[in-house]
This record gives C-alpha cells, structure tokens and sequence, in this order.
C-alpha cells in the first residue's frame, strides 16, 4: 500500500542547535493538534468510509501526515544534537531533557504527553469529515503560531512548507465533504404527484 523512500518529503536542515525552539516545535509532534494524531486519526477514520474516493483521499493525507511526523521529529533531533548539559540548562527544554535526555519523545510544547484522545474517530462520515476540516485549521494556526516565535531561517522554510500543506489537506477534506453531501443527497428521491401537489393547494 505504502512505498517509502529513504528521504525526507521536504528537506530539513538546520544548521544550529536551539532548545528553546525544539521545545516549542515538539508539539506538532505529540500536541493535540499534531501529526502524530492527524496521521493516525485519518487512517483510522478511513474504514468507516463508505465511498472509495474519500476513503482514499484519508489514506494518502494520513500517511503523508507521517511525512510530516518524520519532518517534525528530524527538526527537533537537529536542533537538541550535541547539545552540552550547561546548553540545556535554564531553557524550557531542561525539564525535557531529564525524562527523555535528547530522544524524541511524543509531547505538546506545554509538556502534556500524547494523548489518544486526540485521534478523534467517530464512525459517521459527516462527523468525521468535520472534524478533519477543523483539525486541519487547527494544525495551521498551530503552524501559524510557531512560526512568530521562530527567527531561524533553517527551521521558517520546513515550518512554512508544513503549514502550507495544511491548507491544501483543508480544501481536499471540503472537497470530500461535497463529495459526499452529494451522494447522501442521492438517496432522497422525490417525485411529482399532480394529485398530492393539488390536494395541498386546496
């Protein structure tokens, strides 16, 4: 189903270390409004689909949300590497730092682990598709937010490049809404009856 190639979707590449920001980055890691819980609620959402297409466009934002997960994770590895225990300390990323040294751990920029909760998965294709699309406005204001606390080119253009994607995974998931309005719409069936439309105009 999935082919995996051994590189990035978009290239990461930061040059210099910085705890503050990995702190904050991490949350689109394991935050509530991550791609941690973005890849796994649309590739659970996708068996309850009853349509083909929309099932479809589920599997391939959900594992492009992993994708982003990889890109997310390389971003914090990059800028906690070599980090020395005096570069750490007196940073939001010490307390970190003492639980899970340097490895990338799935946690919200407020230090709140990943929760399950947070796949949101309710079987009803409306309800669902809903969800996704404010999932998916979520994400970009998260994306929004981190990208006026940042100042490091090298971690702006992933940043910006995610944030994007948001926006394009917002107008599928409405396209899929239509989509599937439209078909639900098919089973309500009306027909002309002269004698009914006659009676009611008594």
């Amino acid at each position: 189903m999935w082919q995996y190639e051994k590189k990035l979707q978009y290239p990461v590449k930061i040059a210099n270390p910085n705890p503050k920001l990995a702190q904050l980055i991490i949350t689109q890691y394991g935050g509530p409004d991550g791609e941690l819980g973005a890849s796994l609620r649309y590739l659970s959402q996708r068996y309850s689909m009853p349509y083909a297409e929309v099932k479809g466009l589920l599997t391939d934002i959900g594992t492009e949300e992993l994708a982003h997960l990889e890109m997310i994770c390389a971003m914090v590895h990059q800028l906690t590497r070599n980090l020395s225990e005096e570069e750490i300390k007196g940073t939001p990323f010490a307390n970190y730092f003492v639980d899970h040294t340097t490895g990338v751990y799935p946690v919200a920029a407020s230090s709140v682990p990943w929760r399950a909760e947070y796949i949101a998965s309710k079987g009803d294709i409306i309800t669902d598709l809903h969800e996704d699309l404010a999932a998916e406005q979520k994400a970009r204001t998260t994306y929004d937010n981190l990208i006026r606390m940042v100042d490091d080119p090298d971690v702006l253009d992933p940043l910006r490049f995610l944030r994007q994607r948001e926006l394009n995974h917002y107008q599928r998931f409405g396209e899929a809404l239509r989509l599937t309005s439209d078909r639900l719409n098919e089973k309500n069936f009306y027909s002309f009856n002269p004698s009914f439309d006659k009676h009611c105009n008594k």
